[in-house]
């Protein structure tokens, strides 16, 4: 499976179970999204479509938080150990970010 690496300015390699479970997250978050969709589409009720988007909501978040500690342990642990001590300033401004 051959994966694309271009987009960003830096890549990173991810275990196979890793790459796994953060598509199956994306696909299944992709899918709620998709059912919201139709839900306006048919005209649903207000009410039964936010819980649906807060579900969404807490599935991005959740997908954030394994996404987040995985780059803990590997990327930012690494360049610790190798002294880039500026990754520590990129993990806090991505935590501001995440936290607005």
């Amino acid at each position: 499976m051959e994966k694309e690496k271009n987009c960003c300015h830096k890549t990173k390699e991810r275990s196979d179970k890793e790459y796994r479970d953060l598509l199956n997250r994306l696909n299944r978050i992709e899918g709620q999204v998709r059912g919201i969709k139709g839900m306006v589409e048919k005209d649903a009720y207000c009410t039964d479509i936010l819980v649906q988007v807060a579900a969404v909501n807490a599935a991005l978040n959740s997908f954030n938080k394994v996404l987040l500690a995985n780059h803990i342990r590997t990327c930012v642990a690494r360049d610790i150990r190798e002294g880039k001590e500026e990754t520590i300033d990129e993990l806090v401004a991505t935590l501001q970010k995440l936290m607005k």
